[in-house]
Order: structure tokens, then C-alpha cells, then sequence
């Protein structure tokens, strides 16, 4: 399990095979809550479970799940 204190605002999220998923916005409980600024989002609030996350490293969250079952699994706020 990852330390959710090195979860930081801003932060780009992505899956495990690379793509870009978003941006995090703020943790909100277990889940990473992603900008809806964010390209990817679509305009709109996804939230990701915490247990998705494989690794965080200076510049971004990378998660155990490729990028198909992230946009099918996330939850929209």
C-alpha cells in the first residue's frame, strides 16, 4: 500500500501501461479525487481508489490498472 501522504495535488496519474489518466485534484478519503480540468476528464470530477495506486515518484501516481479499465472503473462525482 502506498503512503497517501506523497499523493500531492497536481500531480499526473497514470495507468500502468503509460497513458495519461489525469490530474490528482485532492485526496477525499481512500480515493484520489482528479481535476476536471483535466483533458482526460471530460469536464467532469473522477474519483480512483487508493488501492489502484502501484507507485507515486516525484512527478507522478502510477497505477496497477491499464488505461481501459481505469476510464470503466473510475467513478464520475
Amino acid at each position: 500500500m502506498v503512503n497517501k501522504s506523497e499523493i500531492k495535488e497536481h500531480t499526473q496519474v497514470v495507468a500502468s501501461c503509460g497513458t495519461h489518466v489525469g490530474v490528482v485534484d485532492h485526496l477525499d478519503g481512500e480515493r484520489i479525487k482528479l481535476a476536471k480540468s483535466d483533458p482526460e476528464s471530460g469536464g467532469k470530477h473522477h474519483y480512483i481508489p487508493l488501492e489502484w495506486v502501484d507507485k507515486v515518484d516525484a512527478n507522478k501516481v502510477v497505477l496497477t490498472k491499464n488505461h481501459e479499465e481505469v476510464f470503466s472503473g473510475w467513478q464520475e462525482a
